[in-house]
């Protein structure tokens, strides 16, 4: 199963890798550790043939599925000052049942919570939305809220998405779409001993999957820059889990400066991990194509919920709701959706891109080019779907030793350790999450030897 996720993203065989740990470190009959330890062997393996890139040898790769099982679990293990961060949802989140069925409102922010009051007619308290949905059909409670700018999703099964379009659309697409967009001479790397030292990554992401890449290249030595805006909502449990090794800028994109700004940040890149909705970057001036021609080189990594064709390739969705639509929550229903034990679709989404732009910088250094990754939700559901299930009894998992302390911005910081072995560099944040805004939207220097490649230095002016 590896050696094929392995082949698919680098066209390869499969380099040595020691994977221990078995399915039983998480409940459900889904393969979610299998597709954990997949997740982090493939992005560590990717880490290490840049390593290797580099002339240093790597060693053998290890992953063991406690660990990356507790990884997917990271923002539940968060703890502040001993305390759990603030729960994700709003007041009136979660599972409603309609006249045929269930339906999952996703109102974590307060904009998501507006669209659903407005599409029903109801103030924003459970009982006034569980009398309103009750009387509906669950179609019609799920075009409301879409059509109203909100997020939902009604739960479907297993055969009930393959026969819909857009699960089609799904079937249809690679777990991960590497493709070359654009001319560019081979990069230059900055000399360094860590895979990813010198290269610079702006992160335009929210939530979790696009937010766990960008974490896992900063462990491995990226100079990550995300960048948000002051006036959007935030989740603070999920900022302080996934901001790790990054820093934190303010960008307008709905000014002309901000438009500017951003454009600088860009010709100064390597790589661009975002999760805009698709065309949303577009309509603002930063389609695949002017990024390929103001940046050559460039790597771009786009993250969707449920893909880049069909009629919802431009639906916006979350990890829970892609579980509803796409049939897993539905599979061991009994009285309410059956959901994952963890956010598994975000996380391993978030790995599989993070081994895509590796793969693809690699790339940029023996062949050249500008190079765009593709990669969504749905279609790492289906990867999840294709693995079967197991019936193996899964316990309460305790993952203390898997935990670290760090002082962090905001209190004692308890965190699990980057998972994934790589003993010629072993991953490491250079230091906690940052508040939200608090660096500015600049790159740090970085110094100027090189060491791999001919033609082009990898930060140009």
């Amino acid at each position: 199963m590896l050696a094929g996720v392995w082949r698919t993203l680098t066209g390869g065989s499969l380099p040595p890798v020691s994977l221990t740990g078995d399915d039983s470190v998480l409940p459900g009959p889904f393969r979610v550790p299998t597709v954990a330890t997949a997740s982090v062997a493939v992005a560590t393996l990717a880490a290490a043939e840049m390593l290797r890139l580099r002339g240093i040898e790597p060693g053998t790769v290890a992953v063991d599925s406690r660990h990356a099982a507790a990884s997917f679990a990271s923002e539940r293990l968060l703890r502040i000052d001993g305390n759990p961060g603030p729960g994700p949802w709003g007041p009136i989140a979660g599972d409603y049942h309609a006249a045929d069925g269930w339906i999952k409102l996703h109102c974590n922010t307060s904009r998501h919570e507006a669209a659903v009051c407005w599409a029903l007619g109801v103030p924003a308290t459970r009982e006034a939305v569980a009398k309103t949905v009750a009387a509906k059909t669950v179609a019609e409670v799920e075009s409301a809220v879409i059509t109203a700018g909100g997020a939902a999703a009604f739960m479907r099964s297993r055969e009930e998405w393959r026969a819909h379009p857009q699960g089609q659309a799904v079937a249809e697409l690679p777990l991960v779409q590497l493709e070359r967009i654009g001319d560019a001479p081979p990069r230059t790397l900055f000399e360094s001993a860590r895979p990813l030292g010198g290269v610079r990554v702006l992160e335009l992401t929210h939530v979790l999957a696009g937010p766990v890449a960008g974490r896992v290249l900063a462990a491995h030595g990226a100079n990550v820059l995300h960048v948000g805006a002051a006036h959007l909502p935030r989740i603070p449990t999920l900022t302080m889990d996934t901001g790790q090794g990054k820093r934190s800028a303010y960008v307008a994109l709905d000014t002309e400066g901000g438009r500017a700004k951003l454009k600088k940040l860009i010709a100064r890149a390597d790589v661009l991990v975002q999760s805009f909705r698709p065309g949303a970057l577009a309509r603002l001036g930063f389609g695949p194509e002017e990024l390929a021609e103001l940046r050559p080189g460039l790597v771009t990594a786009d993250l969707s919920a449920y893909g880049w064709t069909g009629p919802w390739a431009r639906r916006r969705g979350f990890d829970s709701l892609v579980q509803m639509s796409s049939g897993i929550a539905e599979e061991n229903a009994a009285d309410a959706p059956a959901p994952l034990p963890v956010q598994a679709l975000d996380h391993a989404t978030g790995w599989l891109t993070a081994a895509a732009v590796m793969t693809a910088l690699h790339r940029t250094v023996t062949e050249g080019g500008t190079w765009r990754a593709q990669l969504s939700l749905a279609g790492t559901g289906a990867w999840l779907d294709s693995l079967g299930r197991t019936e193996a009894t899964a316990s309460a998992a305790d993952f203390s030793d898997l935990l670290e302390d760090v002082d962090s911005d905001f209190g004692r910081m308890t965190r699990v350790r980057m998972p994934g072995v790589l003993p010629g560099a072993p991953p490491q944040w250079d230091h906690p999450t940052h508040r939200p805004g608090s660096d500015t939207a600049v790159w740090s220097p970085v110094s100027a030897g090189t060491s791999v490649g001919a033609a082009s230095p990898a930060h140009p002016g």
